[in-house]
This record gives C-alpha cells, structure tokens and sequence, in this order.
C-alpha cells in the first residue's frame, strides 16, 4: 500500500477473467499457457501506461484466488524492478487489492466505491485487454473527466473499453446487464439528464483475431513515432509467439 495518498486521482486496473459476462478473449491459435502469458503482458503494460501519470496514482483489482493473486506476484516484482524505488516511483504510487468472484457489473461497481471511500475524487477504471490505450489518452481521458461526471470509452462492439467517474456520480453500475451488446447506450442513456458526461474517441479491447490485428498495427505506429515504451512487454510476447506459431 502507498504510505501516503498525495493524488486525488486514480487509475483502477480490473483484470478481467478470459471469459466475462459478455465477452471472451478468443484470439484464434493462441490458447492455454501462450494467452496467460500474452494477458499478463496485456496488465504488465497497462500498469506502466497508467505510472506514466505523475498525477494519478494506479490501484489493480483482482479476483481473491491462489493463480490471480500469484499472477499479480509476478507482475509487481517485475515492475519493482522497472520502476526504482523512490518518490515517484512504484510503490509509492501502485497499490494491489482482491475481490471477491463476482459479475462484472458489481465487481466495477466495488472499484469506483472503495477508490471514492479511500479519497479519490476521480476514478478512470481501465480493463487488462486494452495495452494501446496509451498514457496520453488516460491523461485525456482524465482532464475530460475533471470537467464532468463520467467519462466513457466506446468499443466498436457497443461496449466499453474504458470508464471514469467523478465521487459526484449516482448510477448504480451494477444495475446494468453486461451481457447486453447494447450495455454502451444504456449506461449513457442512464446518464443523460441526470449527470453530465463526455465521450472518447472510440477504441477496442482485444478479444478477437481482428483485434489482434489492429493491436500489432497500432504498436508498429507507435514505433513509427518514436514511441519505444507503450505496449513493449505485450510486443515481446507477441514476438516469441509468432516465432513459436511458425515453426
């Protein structure tokens, strides 16, 4: 746990299960030990594009069983190692907690209340599927956020790949059916003359072969720009199983 919270602001990481209510991560050949080791990269650069934020500190969110809770060893002995201890660094600004098994919808909804009940005035809640979502588009995300209620991040699918809230919000996410192709609308029709909200451009989770695709296209991009950091670990998994698929 951070010794000291200094930042009103928070980015909550859920790990996702590889099937949740809705959504499945099915990304064609890569099964077993080689999706495990592909997800995990997928939170390990989560986790680094959420530090980039010296403004925001970053909180993962995982469910309270033996192979979550050891998965989240590996991945915070990694990043210690990363990221030097000192004022700045990441166990000053990184903490871990477990939930208990429970559908989507209630187990966000806990985040945003135990983030508001330890002090946070603004909550971004980012899923483990999304290791593109750059640090500059969670500071975009969250300067939009400073100046509503919510924020949303739209899927192509009608789905969310991001969601932030203010301590002012009153909807009960887990009112919601997450199941529902629809559950984007509702959540935003639910919003809509009550609180204000704004709205991100839309992005993707990766949960298919088609995402995957667009994941390796953007992450060439980000080389293109210089941009040597966002989702390396994710690239590097992804190298070694491209050489182990084609042989």
């Amino acid at each position: 746990m951070p010794s000291k919270k200094t930042n009103n602001t928070v980015v909550a990481i859920c790990i996702q299960e590889p099937e949740e209510d809705g959504s499945k991560m099915d990304l064609g050949a890569i099964q077993g030990d080689d999706l495990r080791f592909l997800h995990q990269a997928f939170i390990t650069d989560t986790i680094i594009n959420a530090l980039q934020l010296s403004s925001a500190d970053s909180r993962l969110y995982y469910i309270d069983e033996p192979e979550r809770a050891r998965l989240v060893k590996i991945i915070s002995d990694y990043l210690v190692k990363k990221f030097p201890v000192k004022k700045d660094g990441f166990k000053s600004r990184f903490s871990s907690h477990s939930l208990a098994r429970e559908r989507w919808g209630l187990r966000i909804e806990k985040i945003f209340q135990d983030c508001f009940k330890t002090g946070y005035e603004n909550v971004l809640l980012v899923g483990s599927r999304t290791p593109t979502f750059t640090a500059n588009m969670m500071k975009a995300a969250l300067r939009m956020l400073k100046g509503s209620d919510a924020v949303f991040g739209p899927t192509p699918d009608g789905r969310y790949y991001t969601i932030g809230m203010s301590s002012a919000y009153h909807i009960k996410l887990s009112d919601f059916d997450w199941k529902s192709p629809s559950i984007y609308s509702e959540v935003a029709a639910a919003f809509s003359g009550k609180l204000s909200w704004s709205e991100l451009e839309i992005w993707y989770a990766v949960e298919s072969p088609e995402e995957l695709d667009l994941m390796a296209r953007d992450i060439n991009q980000y080389r293109f720009e210089q941009d040597d950091n966002t989702a390396r670990e994710t690239e590097l998994v992804m190298e070694r199983l491209i050489a182990k698929l084609g042989t």
